[in-house]
């Protein structure tokens, strides 16, 4: 379903691509007609997702700014920012390699590719539709870098905010609280400087993540008022309260005494406080555990390294492959974009031509293959230039071996006759 889809907005490209001549500028700068707008902060709760999402899922002109507001308010949250985290920055550092269609990699593209940051900014922006379902980013040539002005333009890749974007419909509003808004898929620049991935209906896993990052700062705040309240003990004064001069004298010393809570009773009044099941915050804790759980099976596929009691080098191991499932799926997902859409455009607009395909070479076991090469070397001559580049090694030439004198001598039987 999901190549599909890809192909599907492949073709889209490549129709308005060719729409297009070769040139060294054409960036529309929607980027630059973005209207900042300040962000409010205020308590995050159920009612306000629920409220972002009937905004995002309208049959006629939704909006997801609120929705994509809430995404970057979550993203706050520690474990979740380490979990997505642990997931993309793997697929972000493996290399890949441009070949033509027969497979032979060619080197000059590939190494001219591997140290641009705008193939990384491309990269995140695809894997930006795992969380949030959809990405716009923008091409653009770059004539300033840090405030310098550069001596040849270089190309740069931007993300369009998507809070100004429905893909739904296919419009990007400058200002989110705005109505009047641009059809980005009908300008003549998309799939050349406009490039888009992503499902249009999909929010993300962002969207999944939104309760358990909501409950477990509730549950945040409700250990922290418990400590506030059972960590210092209030001090109480019993005293005749009709006796204004008896009354301000027991106010004076409870003021003079600490900052901790205080109160005054009448000597016939009583206090007590309500017992709760547990006064040390358990219930709290049970709560963050399970929703930090979540939030882990819901990125990586597995509860990683947060379970120290119940851990195991097993456990882990096993954890660590359902994690590689996943990243290789983020790498598959990476190159059907790369060679359906990206590809297409960066030939259009000048920088690559040729046959020219996307992809990364295929993982290997290095510890079974440095075994089975080890036991390979006691009976067959093997590829030094393999070994350095396999391996990581440096030789030079196979090491000679010094021979015992009269090590190599044979007698026959006639030797002795």
């Amino acid at each position: 379903m999901a190549s599909r889809k890809v192909r599907s907005l492949a073709r889209k490209n490549i129709e308005l691509a060719a729409k297009t001549t070769t040139v060294k500028s054409g960036s529309p700068g929607l980027v630059n007609q973005i209207i900042p707008v300040a962000m409010s902060r205020v308590r995050q709760d159920v009612l306000t997702w629920n409220t972002a999402l009937t905004m995002a899922r309208k049959p006629e002109k939704p909006k997801r700014f609120l929705l994509m507001n809430l995404y970057d308010e979550i993203f706050i949250d520690g474990l979740l920012r380490s979990q997505v985290g642990n997931r993309f920055l793997k697929s972000l550092a493996c290399n890949f390699q441009i070949t033509d269609k027969a497979g032979k990699v060619n080197e000059e593209v590939t190494n001219f590719l591997q140290d641009k940051i705008w193939v990384n900014e491309i990269n995140k922006a695809i894997l930006g539709t795992v969380t949030h379902g959809h990405s716009v980013i923008e091409l653009d040539w770059i004539k300033k870098l840090n405030n310098q002005e550069v001596t040849e333009p270089q190309l740069g890749a931007k993300l369009l905010k998507r809070q100004n974007i429905d893909p739904k419909e296919g419009i990007f509003y400058p200002d989110y609280r705005d109505d009047k808004g641009t059809a980005y898929r009908e300008m003549r620049e998309f799939g050349t400087w406009l490039l888009e991935f992503g499902d249009t209906e999909d929010l993300g896993l962002m969207n999944c993540a939104v309760p358990h990052v909501l409950f477990k700062r509730f549950a945040q705040s409700c250990w922290s008022e418990l400590c506030e309240i059972a960590g210092i003990p209030p001090r109480v004064m019993k005293t005749d309260t009709q006796n204004i001069a008896m009354l301000r004298r027991a106010e004076r010393m409870m003021k003079e005494m600490g900052a901790a809570a205080w109160f005054i009773i009448d000597e016939n009044e009583k206090f007590e406080w309500a017992e709760a099941t547990k006064t040390d915050g358990a219930v709290y804790d049970n709560l963050m555990k399970f929703c930090n759980n979540e939030l882990s099976m819901l990125f990586n596929g597995a509860v990683m390294g947060q379970d120290t009691k119940n851990g195991s080098r097993s456990k882990e191991t096993s954890m660590q492959e359902t994690l590689q499932t996943l990243v290789d799926s983020d790498l598959s997902l990476i190159e059907q974009y790369w060679n359906a859409v990206v590809i297409p455009a960066l030939i259009n607009i000048g920088i690559i031509s040729g046959e020219c395909v996307f992809s990364y070479p295929e993982t290997e076991d290095i510890a079974q293959l440095w075994s089975m090469t080890k036991e390979a070397m006691q009976y067959y001559e093997l590829d030094i230039e393999w070994m350095n580049s396999t391996f990581g090694l440096k030789i030079l030439k196979p090491k000679e071996v010094a021979v015992a004198p009269g090590a190599n001598l044979s007698f026959g039987e006639s030797f002795f006759v």
